[in-house]
């Protein structure tokens, strides 16, 4: 997907250095339409960078600097960027903390690089993202029954439950065929998480038409 007015401009603070590299590499290969145009180890030399302010900034929540993220989040916010939060962890209460303040993204650590493409882009667009895991994490004890999917899982859901193949759905909405697949495995994720199983197409169907992400039509 390409945007008019090119790449989305990333910036990247954490202070693993081997981390940092690794990713920058990643991201230049896995993503064309993302530009690093930062890697800083430090918060000060995020804000002091010449390419600052940039689209999105991907900012890992362990930095050791005594700066509440809180107060980064709405700092980046005045000034127009988007943040996605990266972390080792996990804690419920301070993920609930960072997407109060204005995070777009929260990712741990672990996730599949893929993700992490997806949760820029998602920021970019002003979409929050989340994964699975964590989802499940903050929605424990809400209703329990179907899990919260983004807005672009279900449309995927949608589509594919509709009947249409993968290649078709992943046409429909602008994304390469892999990025479709991990979304269609992601929503599985969820399910399976929050105890149904949609492992098949029929059972994704019904499972669409049940939460009221597909229109029962015959």
């Amino acid at each position: 997907m390409t945007h008019s007015n090119g790449p989305i401009r990333l910036a990247l603070v954490d202070d693993h250095r081997m981390l940092l590299g690794a990713l920058t590499e990643w991201i230049r290969g896995a993503a064309d339409d993302i530009d690093m145009v930062a890697a800083v180890t430090t918060w000060p030399e995020l804000l002091t960078h010449p390419a600052f302010p940039v689209d999105v900034v991907l900012l890992d929540l362990d930095l050791k600097d005594n700066i509440p993220v809180s107060l980064k989040i709405s700092t980046l916010k005045t000034t127009g960027v988007k943040t996605v939060l990266m972390s080792t962890y996990s804690e419920p209460a301070l993920v609930r903390e960072a997407l109060a303040a204005g995070a777009l993204g929260y990712l741990v650590k672990s996730e599949e690089a893929g993700m992490i493409v997806e949760a820029i882009r998602a920021a970019y667009n002003g979409e929050s993202y989340i994964s699975a895991e964590l989802d499940l994490a903050l929605n424990a004890g809400s209703d329990g029954d179907s899990p919260r999917l983004s807005a672009q899982e279900r449309r995927v859901m949608a589509l594919y439950g509709a009947g249409e193949p993968v290649k078709a759905v992943a046409y429909q909405l602008g994304i390469s065929e892999e990025t479709a697949k991990s979304y269609l495995k992601r929503i599985r994720e969820k399910y399976r998480l929050a105890g149904h199983d949609v492992g098949t197409k029929v059972a994704l169907r019904k499972r669409a038409i049940r939460d009221g992400i597909l229109l029962q039509t015959d």
